[in-house]
């Protein structure tokens, strides 16, 4: 593995900051495989691993599961890669699964390059939110649970406690970077990719 060809992406930002959005976009046009926990949660249950079987019963039970399988999962999927070229969205939520992700990734000679961190004030997010769920509701779909004022001042306080000591340990190694999330989805996109530089 040539460490020019790795390159590894950690978008953090709040709920309805447009994340998963711009993830996508970057992902798709800088080549990067986006890496979403549930995803390869689902896939291994879906295909009856070894992983899959001891993560099932703890999803069907509706708990999280823990950090060390998680990585065990990363560890499968980057470990086939001819170079790890990824972008994980999502993942970390915690500072111990952030540690083992880079020791992981030291493992493989593919350590983080960039942790953009999208900003939106509060009341910004809530609006959009709940504007989301309007539009679901006028379009005649089902609103997500999440997509109400209340839910959504709720998650904004979580992510709050749980992101602050991630933003903290990205900022000490250097590759954090503020990105303003308020804008058109191109202002914001050209943003992210500025502080890449």
């Amino acid at each position: 593995m040539t460490q020019a060809k790795n390159k590894v992406v950690v978008f953090l930002g709040p709920p309805g900051a447009g994340k998963g959005t711009q993830a996508e976009r970057l992902a798709a046009e800088q080549h990067l495989l986006k890496i979403s926990t549930g995803d390869i949660l689902r896939d291994h249950v879906q295909r009856g691993t070894e992983l899959g079987q001891q993560v099932k019963p703890i999803l069907d039970a509706g708990k999280l599961v823990p950090d060390d399988i998680l990585i065990a999962l990363i560890r499968d999927k980057l470990a086939g890669m001819d170079a790890v070229r990824v972008i994980f969205d999502g993942f970390p939520r915690t500072l111990p699964q952030a540690e083992g992700l880079d020791m992981l990734l030291e493992e493989l000679g593919a350590p983080v390059n960039a942790v953009p961190l999208l900003e939106v004030p509060a009341e910004v997010l809530i609006s959009r939110i709940v504007d989301r769920g309007k539009q679901a509701q006028a379009a005649g779909q089902a609103v997500r649970s999440d997509d109400t004022e209340e839910v959504a001042r709720h998650r904004q306080d979580i992510y709050r406690e749980q992101t602050q000591p991630l933003i903290d340990y990205y900022a000490a190694r250097g590759h954090l970077y503020r990105v303003d999330g308020v804008g058109s989805m191109d202002q914001v996109y050209g943003r992210i990719l500025d502080g890449m530089k």
